[in-house]
């Protein structure tokens, strides 16, 4: 495909979900018709969001999968010279497979709204901000400029804020209000950072900073660099202790709103890490890389204890909250990985930021439907005495909760199992000039985690999907009741979760399909260069 077309590709990427918000808030949708106003533009959503993943499914068709190193469709023009920003926009094996998981977990959030509209305000501005959100989170994996990265970061903070806070459940505004404030003032501590490398770098183009690999930026800039856009990466990462916004956000998220937080906008943090903080500010990076792997088990232990605490009988623990817990031990990996400094443990995080995409945007979408059928994700009143016991009563819901659990607690032959073991293999032999024995420290730490982690995901298939003991009937009464039957999957249900089942089992079993694309990216940003 040519370099012209593989550009205009790229663009419209970027560009046309803004329009279809735009057009999303017009009296009527252009072209769409429906049987009320309502689901016209429902459908406007899943129409646009569709020609996005038809069009990001162009790009990676066409992409060069021999070079997967080199940047491609790229567009390079002048927006502000005065301050030396440009609208640099391209593509390599980092950041394609982001595109490609935007794209689709947006789509098949757009479907499942479609069908099952989250109670609140008008749609219209549902689908708008839906969009935005998906435009910036694009934007974010496709600019090569630090200035357009920021804006582009931060671009999806408003359309997610009223998302929880219109459309959310439960605590939604002070839920909301938490999302928003960690995160904004993470980023201007991040800005401070990233003003201060292409001042001193006398650029702001990440392709040229890469290149140059610190050589412009001396090692006291470096540190300060690193520290300052480390701490917006973490918030947004999440990085225990700056985690606390998250489970409070996912509980009170609508299904969407939840599963892209989980699926993509976590995503953001790890892949400045690695776009940004290891390629041009290696000596940084390498100072602060023992703190980081600290951290990051630190993470993956306390996120685990804390899904076991909520998992227990008595807790009173929501479902809900549970995922969004692991959430904070899965990205510990990732972090982790990032922390060895190595292409192992690099290529690792990138798998696993993969995986942890299609594996909890499918548990978020079971957990909302659990909830819709039930009204409640509290665990002991789904669990409890004709609770949710979904083996019995929705056969293929348990079955699809069940998949998704052991697809996150790393299950070989699923996609969870090969990101958590390469970043495990990176703190083996980390990087030169790090503490072998403190990551070894830090390996044996988070093997520790994946034990916790197999251990909160089994209790909840057992109390979930099997229910708790029931009493036995009293003497004369006849027998216990039988178990009530609910809605089994829906075929919309089904529509927009098989293609993240089945991904997860792809990636599980071909996993050099996305290794492939990486590695060599990833090698070339560690020697410095992009």
């Amino acid at each position: 495909m040519s370099h012209a077309v593989m550009q205009s590709l790229l663009a419209a990427i970027v560009v046309v979900p803004l329009l279809g918000a735009v057009a999303a808030l017009l009296p009527a949708p252009p072209g769409l018709k429906g049987k009320s106003p309502d689901q016209a533009v429902l459908r406007h959503g899943v129409t646009v969001s569709g020609v996005i993943l038809a069009l990001s499914i162009a790009l990676a068709a066409g992409f060069d999968h021999d070079h997967p190193a080199r940047m491609q469709a790229t567009t390079d023009v002048g927006w502000i010279p005065a301050l030396g920003i440009r609208l640099h926009l391209g593509v390599d094996g980092v950041s394609l497979p982001l595109l490609v998981l935007t794209a689709l977990l947006t789509f098949l959030c757009a479907l499942y709204s479609y069908a099952h509209m989250p109670a609140g305000p008008s749609p219209k501005a549902f689908v708008a901000l839906l969009l935005v959100l998906e435009s910036g989170t694009l934007a974010t994996f496709a600019v090569l400029d630090l200035v357009l990265f920021f804006l582009a970061f931060e671009m999806v903070l408003i359309p997610m804020y009223f998302l929880i806070a219109r459309w959310g459940g439960g605590q939604k505004e002070r839920a909301a209000w938490k999302f928003i404030l960690y995160t904004l003032l993470g980023s201007v501590v991040m800005l401070l950072g990233l003003l201060l490398i292409g001042v001193k770098g006398g650029t702001f183009d990440m392709v040229a900073l890469a290149t140059d690999n610190g050589s412009k930026l001396s090692h006291t800039t470096q540190l300060l660099a690193v520290l300052a856009i480390g701490v917006g990466l973490a918030v947004k990462a999440p990085m225990w202790p700056l985690h606390s916004w998250l489970p409070d956000a996912h509980t009170a998220a609508p299904t969407a709103g939840s599963v892209l937080l989980a699926g993509v906008l976590l995503k953001m943090g790890t892949y400045g890490f690695v776009r940004i903080v290891l390629p041009v500010a290696p000596d940084g990076a390498r100072a602060f890389a023992p703190y980081l792997a600290a951290f990051a088990v630190v993470g993956i232990v306390y996120g685990s204890l804390a899904c076991l605490a909520l998992a227990r009988t008595g807790a009173g623990g929501d479902l809900k909250r549970l995922i969004a817990y692991s959430s904070v031990g899965h990205m510990g990996f990732v972090l982790l990985g990032i922390a060895t400094l190595t292409p192992t443990g690099v290529n690792g995080a990138l798998f696993a930021n993969i995986a942890h995409g299609l594996i909890t945007g499918l548990l978020f979408f079971l957990v909302g439907a659990v909830k819709d059928r039930y009204g409640t994700s509290d665990l002991d009143q789904l669990a409890g005495q004709g609770g949710a016991a979904l083996y019995g009563r929705a056969p293929r819901l348990g079955g699809l909760l069940a998949f998704g659990a052991v697809a996150s607690l790393g299950l070989p032959g699923l996609a969870g199992f090969w990101g958590e073991m390469l970043a495990l293999f990176g703190a083996f032999r980390p990087a030169d000039g790090l503490s072998r024995p403190a990551f070894l420290t830090f390996m044996a730490i988070a093997a520790v985690g994946t034990l916790l982690t197999a251990a909160y995901m089994l209790v909840v298939v057992r109390r979930v999907c099997m229910g708790e003991r029931r009493p036995e009937p009293a003497a004369g009464s006849g027998g216990a009741p039988p178990l009530l039957a609910v809605p089994d999957v829906h075929t919309y249900e089904f529509a927009a979760w098989t293609p993240l089942v089945a991904l997860t089992v792809l990636a599980g079993l071909w996993p050099a399909a996305l290794l492939g694309l990486t590695d060599p990216a990833v090698q070339q940003l560690l020697r410095g260069g992009a």
